[in-house]
């Protein structure tokens, strides 16, 4: 028998990096435009949140949330992006977030899917990791699109800490602005690569007004 009986494989070529959609995470190979936002959501004796600051790209943002607590009977994981029923928080214990633009059009951190691969109509809020211990949490959220122009709402509710539906709005000029600050640093590749911004911990979350015709 011949010692070349099994022929060696050719190479197979290597696949092309496939651009991943703009409402699943950051651009590649952009810097953004730094937001320093020190905004106080809610906070009581018992709990705070706060957004510490945004980092602003040509397509959306990418919002850090931080999250204090008194003592070890609550949970600050911010775990409406993980929620599933039976796991976690219920509901009624869960912190819950979201963000609201001038159009009325709003998402969450509760419930929701998968953003998919069709662009979705409303906009997207999408948890892309975090991690804490301590009485501490810091949970970053992608947020596409980048906002019209008119107030942004950040609001938060958390009735286990006894923290009221509160809503603290931001200017999007704000964003807009620094969305004009990002530059590419790498033109030549795919704006995104697939599992280096596609995060396998969030639930993207859309929601319109009750009133919205279009609901």
């Amino acid at each position: 028998m011949s010692d070349d009986f099994f022929d060696r494989p050719a190479p197979l070529p290597e696949p092309e990096p496939a651009p991943a959609p703009p409402w699943t995470g950051p651009p590649h190979g952009m810097l953004p435009g730094a937001v320093p936002l020190e905004l106080v959501l809610a906070s009581n004796e018992r709990a705070a949140v706060y957004i510490g600051r945004a980092s602003v790209y040509s397509t959306g943002l990418e919002l850090e949330v931080r999250v204090l607590v008194r003592g070890h009977d609550l949970d600050p994981s911010l775990d409406g992006v993980y929620h599933r029923p039976g796991r976690g928080s219920t509901y009624e214990e869960m912190l819950r977030f979201g963000i609201e633009f001038s159009d009325g059009r709003k998402a969450t951190n509760v419930g929701g899917s998968w953003p998919g691969t069709e662009e979705p109509q409303d906009p997207v809020l999408w948890g892309m990791g975090g991690g804490g211990g301590g009485g501490r949490w810091r949970q970053d959220f992608w947020v596409w699109p980048l906002p019209p122009t008119g107030p942004v709402g950040f609001v938060c509710e958390w009735p286990a800490a006894g923290l009221a539906l509160t809503r603290q709005e931001v200017d999007a000029k704000t964003f807009l602005h620094a969305a004009a600050r990002a530059r590419s640093v790498f033109p030549d590749e795919p704006t995104s690569h697939p599992g280096g911004t596609w995060s396998s911990y969030g639930i993207a979350s859309t929601r319109r007004r009750p009133d919205d015709p279009d609901h």
